[in-house]
């Protein structure tokens, strides 16, 4: 798969957006709402997906692996520290991009750790965390299809998860430019390099670097490339219940000590080795939400 440079400048001009996700005053005390059950059952119940590498997937052993995964797993040492649990218990739950926001509204998990991104529209069902991502929607194609940038998508086949902030963002942007397409809906990010494998679809829309991952677990990654164009927004957050200000207060303060104490470096260089031009862009992400105490 050939990856063409990360357009850093492509993004640089929503940072100052990043801080929107920051944390409000504390609301219910820690003995209700997600903490309050935390402490009575000593148990975590954290989200993860399948393949959304590098963020969140089932790594060889078996078990989530992904940035979003080693976040959550530092939140949770955070709140076993907090509450004094010292036998803290962290329950996994597959959640996939059509039920994560359900599982999070209905109590089956407490904290989604996935590549999901804040928006306002899902702001109406649950809640986020501080920014822990900045990525945007791209595209990953066959070489063969000769597509090198959104304006030549016209008249080609395009796989695309439904429901996503990256359909909706695509759709308006092919909308306003007049580019026919022919949208081939898929499950998740497997599929999507699937259809590009099997020849069903010439581009798979999704986030970059999530591409960037995915693109490797091709068949034929060589003969894939990234297109070197953003078409899309996406600040991205731990997902959580609305209306437990408490717990996302306690999650908030996880990820700005791991911001302010710079550990968190080493977390994005883990997963993120192919990418390292977007650090300068992370890096200010991590700083404007490395809330004081």
């Amino acid at each position: 798969m050939h990856l063409r440079p990360v357009s850093v400048l492509a993004l640089a001009a929503v940072v100052s957006l990043l801080s929107a996700c920051a944390t409000t005053s504390p609301g219910p005390a820690e003995d209700e709402g997600t903490l309050g059950r935390i402490r009575k059952t000593g148990t975590l119940r954290l989200g993860y997906r399948e393949s959304s590498r590098p963020f969140s997937f089932v790594g060889d052993d078996g078990r989530p692996a992904g940035y979003s995964v080693d976040l959550c797993e530092y939140v949770a040492g955070s709140i076993a520290r907090r509450l004094a649990l010292a036998d803290l218990k962290t329950t996994w739950v597959k959640v996939s991009v059509a039920d994560r926001m359900d599982a999070i509204a209905n109590g089956t998990i407490d904290l989604e750790c996935g590549s999901t991104t804040a928006s306002l529209t899902r702001y109406e069902r649950v809640d986020f965390s501080v920014t822990t991502f900045v990525d945007g929607g791209s595209l990953l194609v066959t070489d063969a299809s000769g597509i090198t940038d959104v304006a030549t998508l016209a008249n080609r086949r395009v796989a695309i998860i439904p429901g996503t902030t990256t359909e909706t963002a695509l759709r308006e942007v092919l909308r306003r430019r007049l580019i026919p397409v022919t949208v081939v809906p898929v499950n998740d990010h497997a599929a999507g390099v699937a259809a590009l494998d099997d020849d069903t679809a010439d581009a798979y829309a999704s986030d970059h670097s999530i591409l960037v991952g995915v693109g490797r677990t091709s068949r034929r990654p060589e003969g894939l490339s990234l297109i070197d164009e953003f078409f899309s927004y996406e600040p991205y957050g731990l997902m959580l219940r609305r209306g437990d200000p408490a717990f996302r207060l306690a999650v908030n303060r996880a990820l700005a000590e791991l911001y302010r104490s710079g550990e968190v470096i080493p977390v994005f260089e883990k997963w993120f080795e192919s990418i390292r031009t977007a650090m300068p862009l992370i890096r200010a992400m991590y700083i404007l939400n490395a809330l004081p105490e």
